[in-house]
This record gives C-alpha cells, structure tokens and sequence, in this order.
C-alpha cells in the first residue's frame, strides 16, 4: 500500500513526538554512564623497576633497567665488559661511536661492535625519546673512555708521582715544624710555676699536677694532629694515582658518613629541640611567677586567709619539684634515644633501685612534708621532742636537728620526730609567755598567806620572770605532814629557761631564810604498842597490858640514871 505525502509526512512526525523524550532519555543516561566512567580509577602504586649501574673504573656512567628474559644485573656486566675492553683498546677512538636507529630499539655502535642497545623501555624509564637518551649515553661513554685512558696515560702518572713526592716533603716539614713549636711549649710549661687549683681551702690541684695535665693535654692535642695530618696525607696521595683513587674516596666515606649521618639526626631532631626549648621557656616564667608570688606571701604582702606564711618557701618547694617532673614527662618522649630498649630498660633498672632502696627516705619526707604543715614547731624554738630538749637549728625533708642546752646536737628523723611527742615551749611565748613552774613543801606549822607571798617575792626577783602578767601560786597537795606550793611565773625567753629555773630556786631559799621560814617537810611518828590494833582481843591473855619504854641515851652518864618511861 503506498501513502500519499502529506500522509507520509504525519506519520513521520507523529512518531518522532513519541519517540523523541525516549531517545533524550537515552541519551542522558548514556551520557551519565559515560561521565561515571570517565572518572578516574584509584590509582594504583607505582611497581619500582629494578635497575643496576654501568661502571667503568669504579665510577657508575648510568643505570639500566632488565629487558625481557635479561635481568638488569645481567645486562648492566655485559655492557660494563664492553666498554671496558673498549677502553683498553688504544685503536679505539671514543669519537666514533654512533647510533643505528631501528624499529624497536636504538644500537649504540664501536664500528661493528654493539656496544648496547636501547629500548623503548629504557626511553619510558628516563622520560626521553629513544634516539635522545642513545646520544646521551654516547657521550658520556666517550667522556668517561676519555678520561680514563688520561689518568693511566704515563703522563698523568708521572705528574702525580711528582706531585705526591712534594706532599711527602710538605708533610715531612709540617711534622719538624711542629716538633720545634712542642719542644718551646713543653719547656714552658716545665719551667711554669702557677697556683694550686682551690675550693676555699680545699686544694684541688697542687701546681705541679696542674702543669703535668696540661703537659698531658698538650701531647694529646699533638697525638691528634699528627694522626690527622697523616689521614690528609694518605687521602690527597691516594688520589694521585688511578689504581689507588677508590681507596682515598673510601678513607673520605670514613669521615664523611658518620657526618652525615650526624648531622642529618641533627637535622631531623631539630623540630623536637624546638618543642623541648619553647617547653622550657614557658615552664621558666611561669615558675618565675609563681616564685614570685610565694615570696610576696612570705613577706606577708599578700595574705591568703588560712595560709600562713611560713609555708610560702616549702610550699614553692613542693610546686617546684611538680612543675620539674611535669615537664620532665612532657619534654622525655622528645629526648634522643628515649624510644631506644636500652635507655628504657636502664630507666626501669634505675626506677626499681630507687623504689626499693629509699622506702625510709620517702617515709622521712612525706614526715616532714606534714611536720610543716602541722606547725609544730620553726627553727629557734626550744622544744622536747621525746626525751630530747633544745633549740631547733635545722629543719629540712629528711632529719631535723636540734642543739640541747648541753651543745649536743641531735639528728632526728623526721619521720621519729612525727611519732613522738613535741613539746614547743616557745609556741605560746609570743601571745601570753611560757609558765615556768616550780614546787616546795612547807609544814602545816607555818601560815599559808606568808608561804605565798614569800614565793610570789621570790618570782618577782629572779631574772627573766614577767611581772606582767603576775606570778601566782598554787596549793597541789594536802598531805599528812605537810603542805605542796606550785610557784608559777611567766617568762618570753624559754631558751633560757634551765637558767632561770636555777635563779627562781636560789630565789626562793634566799626569801625564806630572810623570812625565817623553814623549808622542811615535817614527818611525824610516835612509839607505842600495836598489839592492841592488830592482834585480835581472843589471840590475846587475858591479863594481857601493853608494856612500859624505856628510852635511853646511846651514851649514858655515870651520875645519873633515866628512869624509864611508861
């Protein structure tokens, strides 16, 4: 059936509508596909081609890579045989090495000889085209050929021999020149007379020691630059010839290895010393404030309600010792060989040895730790600390030493000290006065009114007894026989109080003998028999009567004799 045009045309139009939003659709799909597929994949590690260098002489010209079923090492001897046969060769000229390019390899030629080959590999590997890198290594072939038949040429032999034998000679004069400038020193310092080295009146060094080190020092110092002059020596000789040249550049890896490989660590550590040094610096001021505001508080210009100012200096002791370890374990990571198992084992070696030997002696600090915070007592006081009395002159972490009034002084631990009784008579002298005490017995006999002023006189009479505020007396006992007085008196200097007890007694004698009372403490008894109180009455006869006493003196007199007494 044919269609009219116009009937064609609609056909085609209608089916191009319905058509079309479907082919767009396509179109963005597979244009989305292919923008997905366009990304670039993860890329993948780059695989290192193996490669080994082409020596001539000892010197390395280039590197090679393998080709195919041929190693890198394998072709890197093959091409160094050549060239070294070449270079024995003295019909060879280097200048006549060319190229033969061909389709998948470029020959570098010695007239029929194929010296090597160069491959599209070799090109890839060195980011050059293949006939560029091909001349490239001809003329550094050439070069090295070149160079190599000059140092063997007769020549450059004889040139070095001259040259080495006027090193010999400059070595031979450094060494009697330096022979002569040793011998003046040596007879200086032997004819030197200084002065002893002294710690105050500690001699260190006597001056003749002192000149035999530095005549010691001085052969060292020689030692050293004969060994160093020597070492040039080898080194710039070695050099003059080909056969002994690697050997001079092998005393020079000697040197220069160590020394790079020194300062390459310095290098490396070099952001580490930059963090220990911006440590320390912040670690410093802050320690100068803090300094500063403990010594401020213990000039009692800044007060601090609670803390008192005799803590200001051990308490910026204890923040000092924190601030110190603190920074030790921020600053140590950083420290050079501080991750070595050496240096850690011999830390942990140390740290056992100290935990295991000093159990008493961080018993004895933290004791003194608390002892000053107790405030217990501060050095000048007159204390009794168990059976020890006197002045503190010494008080530290550890001990605490006191001078007794004998001039014995005692090392205390402190951490006896903290177990044992303290006793500080001069705590209270600064608010009321030590009560300095003292006691007497006095008969029933005589009157206590009189027994007390004659005490409160004698206080008011001794040396460094207060009168403000007044002595006073205290009655402790009433005995059978007799009556106990305590004389109490107030005093501001306890460092004298052993004194001053033995003027308070020689006080006290002194009042009552002018006042006629006697010291005594009267004792009573009486003779008489005890059956009747301590023997039952049905023990006892009947007719039982205590019996007379006669009572005699031990030396009788002839004339007249005591009756006795019933």
């Amino acid at each position: 059936m044919r269609l009219k045009p116009k009937a064609a045309l609609a056909a085609l139009l209608t089916s191009l509508c319905f058509t079309a939003p479907a082919f767009v659709s396509a179109q963005r799909v597979t244009h989305t596909e292919a923008k997905h597929d366009a990304q670039p994949a993860p890329a993948k590690p780059a695989i290192p081609v193996p490669e080994s260098p082409v020596t001539i002489d000892g010197k390395v010209l280039f590197s090679v890579p393998g080709v195919l079923s041929f190693p890198a090492s394998a072709r890197a001897r093959a091409i160094t045989a050549r060239i070294g046969k070449l270079s024995k060769d003295v019909t060879f000229n280097p200048s006549s090495l060319t190229i033969s390019d061909g389709e998948d390899s470029t020959d570098i030629m010695a007239s029929d000889l194929v010296l090597m080959s160069v491959t599209d590999a070799d090109a890839t590997l060195a980011h050059t085209p293949r006939q560029q890198l091909a001349r490239q290594y001809i003329t550094i072939t050439s070069s090295a050929i070149t160079q190599l038949r000059h140092q063997y040429s007769l020549k450059s032999i004889s040139i070095g021999a001259v040259y080495a034998l006027l090193v010999t000679l400059l070595l031979v004069l450094l060494f009697r020149l330096l022979a002569l400038i040793f011998a003046k020193i040596y007879a200086r310092l032997h004819a030197w007379h200084g002065t002893a080295l002294r710690i105050q009146r500690f001699e260190l060094l006597s001056a003749d020691k002192l000149s035999g080190g530095a005549i010691g020092l001085v052969r060292l110092f020689r030692l050293a630059l004969v060994l160093n002059l020597l070492y040039l020596y080898a080194y710039v000789v070695l050099r003059f010839f080909p056969w002994t040249e690697p050997y001079a550049q092998q005393l020079v890896s000697y040197v220069v290895s160590p020394l790079k490989i020194v300062i390459s660590a310095v290098v490396a550590y070099l952001p580490n010393l930059f963090f220990i040094a911006v440590i320390l610096a912040v670690v410093y001021y802050i320690g100068k404030f803090i300094a500063t505001v403990f010594r401020e508080i213990g000039k009692k210009n800044v007060v601090i309600r609670g803390f008192y100012p005799e803590w200001a200096d051990p308490t910026w002791k204890i923040v000092r010792f924190l601030l110190f370890a603190l920074t030790l374990i921020i600053v140590f990571p950083y420290l050079p060989g501080s991750k070595s198992p050496a240096f850690q084992g011999v830390a942990v070696f140390v740290g056992a040895l100290i935990s295991l030997g000093s159990s008493s002696a961080v018993a004895n600090i933290v004791s003194g730790i608390i002892l000053t915070y107790m405030r217990a007592f501060n050095p000048g006081d007159r204390v009794r600390i168990d059976n020890t009395e006197g002045d503190i002159i010494e008080k530290n972490l550890l001990v605490t030493r006191i001078r007794t009034i004998k001039n014995v002084e005692t090392t205390i631990a402190n951490s006896l000290v903290l177990s044992s009784h303290i006793s500080n008579f001069s705590a209270s002298v600064q608010r009321e006065g030590l009560i300095l005490h003292t006691s007497v017995t006095i008969g029933y006999d005589a009157p206590w009114r009189t027994v007390h002023q004659l005490l409160i006189t004698a206080a008011l009479a001794t040396d460094n007894i207060l009168h403000d505020p007044a002595p006073f007396v205290l009655q402790k006992a009433l005995d059978d026989f007799y009556v106990q007085y305590e004389i109490n008196g107030y005093t501001a200097k306890p460092s004298v109080m052993a004194r001053t007890y033995s003027d308070l007694h020689t006080k006290i004698q002194d009042t009552f003998n002018e006042a006629g009372v006697e010291i005594m403490s009267s004792h009573y008894s009486s003779m008489r028999d005890g059956n009747h109180t301590t023997i039952p009455e049905s023990y006892r006869p009947a007719d039982y009567r205590a019996p007379g006493f006669r009572i005699t003196n031990l030396a009788p007199t002839k004339d007249k004799e005591e009756p006795p007494v019933k």
